[in-house]
């Protein structure tokens, strides 16, 4: 007998809780500065319970060739990289983004 998935009850091989989630997200892109100067953008708007923030901010770091952390469910990459975390974001499927 298939797994089934415990939010919307289909066998987890044909399970879309995972869209249906990055489409909902209402994520923001923004920069600004910091101590000397340094610029750090900030990806906010994304819901911990439906994404894993640690996942995406990996895939994000790896993407921009940048270091950064996730605090308090907002991703902080180091530099300015707008055009590349949203190109990323929307390759891994997120269609909701405002910058």
């Amino acid at each position: 007998m298939p797994e089934i998935c415990p939010n919307c009850g289909l066998p987890v091989e044909i399970c879309a809780c995972e869209d249906i989630a990055r489409e909902q997200q209402d994520i923001r892109i923004t920069t600004t500065r910091r101590r000397y100067g340094k610029v750090v953008t900030i990806i906010s708007g994304i819901d911990p319970s439906d994404i894993d923030l640690d996942e995406l901010a990996r895939f994000l770091k790896n993407r921009c060739a940048a270091g950064g952390t996730v605090k308090d469910g907002i991703i902080e990459l180091q530099g300015d990289h707008k055009k590349k975390a949203l190109a990323a974001l929307k390759e891994k499927g997120y269609t909701n983004i405002k910058e």
